[in-house]
């Protein structure tokens, strides 16, 4: 496949229709919340931080989807293969969040009863500090964290959707950031050093069609002495233009064409915690994911559902490079998921 390089302009025409489809490896497109024209019970905004080690990790989102939002945390003990996700709503925000129109700059900050959020920018890092004050058994979660190194280079794609024109998804994943701080969970202190955690944005603004399937993958480490990270994803919307595969390489990155996630099947379901292959069709991503845990989720309130399946585990296997060098993976932390969504 020809994949299309985006070009600098506005991401929507005067229509509300996606300027041009396609990838880059920055915010090459300016997003402006005023030109939507798909509706605004349909604008979706959120910034989603994975911070992780081989021991454990915390996920936080914070995110505005017109006719509610969520300030969410989970803590992931990778060794006692446990976690636990707990995820406020409100409701009605329809923008009133503030999400800035680039992840390069700008906060966001949400206070309600239980809970608060704040993304901050600040001497070129990300500060984040999360408190929900019943995480479990009415004791409360805690975090701080501050994300520096950001690479050169990050996935971002600008994908239309078939069935309308006015949809579209505006995606930016930025891999690899060294990550330090704590989290306080069940009495418990957890420290990330920033020689082995790291720190991973999706961010993502959009308006979304109501009925969709998408498949996830991103691992961030170091390989070989080399900080080495890859997104890889499919499932939704029009990616004739370009798929969002790509490694990273000390914060370079290179493109990859189309990926397959092949989830082992039992008695006709998905069998999520035995071993998956992930390949390209390419034949320069050829790994082994082996799962140790899922992080699982169903919600069906109303019109809105979801079924989420983020599975943590180990990537094995190889990687070519743009060059040819062939990167061998011996249990590189990461996750895949598959997700369904009827919002």
């Amino acid at each position: 496949m020809e994949q299309k390089r985006l070009t600098a302009g506005p991401l929507l025409n005067a229509d509300g229709i996606l300027s041009e489809a396609g990838y880059a490896t920055s915010l090459v497109k300016k997003y402006d919340r005023n030109a939507v024209k798909g509706g605004k019970t349909r604008i979706k905004e959120w910034d989603y931080y994975l911070i992780y080690n081989d021991k454990f990790g915390v996920a936080l989102t914070l995110d505005d989807n017109s006719y509610m939002g969520m300030v969410s945390a989970s803590f992931l003990d990778f060794e006692q293969r446990k976690e636990r996700t707990v995820s406020p709503m409100f409701w009605l925000p329809f923008g009133k969040t503030g999400f800035p129109a680039s992840s390069k700059e700008g906060n966001v900050e949400k206070s309600m009863k239980g809970a608060f959020a704040s993304f901050t920018h600040e001497d070129g890092a990300r500060h984040l500090t999360v408190c929900l004050e019943n995480f479990e058994n009415g004791t409360p979660f805690t975090c701080e964290f501050t994300l520096t190194e950001e690479p050169a280079d990050s996935m971002v794609i600008a994908t239309p959707f078939p069935k309308k024109k006015t949809a579209f998804y505006y995606n930016q994943k930025i891999i690899g950031m060294k990550a330090s701080g704590y989290a306080e969970y069940n009495g418990k202190r957890y420290d990330f050093d920033p020689e082995n955690s790291f720190g991973l944005l999706d961010w993502g603004r959009g308006v979304w069609t109501y009925n969709n399937t998408w498949y996830w993958s991103a691992a961030q480490g170091v390989v070989d002495g080399l900080r080495f990270g890859f997104n890889l994803g499919y499932g939704f919307g029009d990616t004739s233009k370009a798929s969002e595969n790509m490694i990273f390489v000390n914060g370079a990155a290179q493109k990859l064409d189309r990926v397959v996630f092949e989830i082992p099947q039992k008695d006709g379901k998905d069998d999520f915690l035995s071993p998956w292959s992930v390949h390209d069709n390419e034949g320069r991503l050829n790994l082994i994911f082996r799962p140790f845990l899922d992080r699982k989720s169903k919600t069906d309130v109303l019109v809105i559902c979801s079924d989420q399946h983020q599975v943590f585990g180990t990537f094995s296997g190889s990687v070519t490079l743009d060059d040819g060098t062939v990167l061998n993976l011996t249990g590189l932390t990461g996750f895949a998921e598959k997700v369904k969504n009827r919002w």
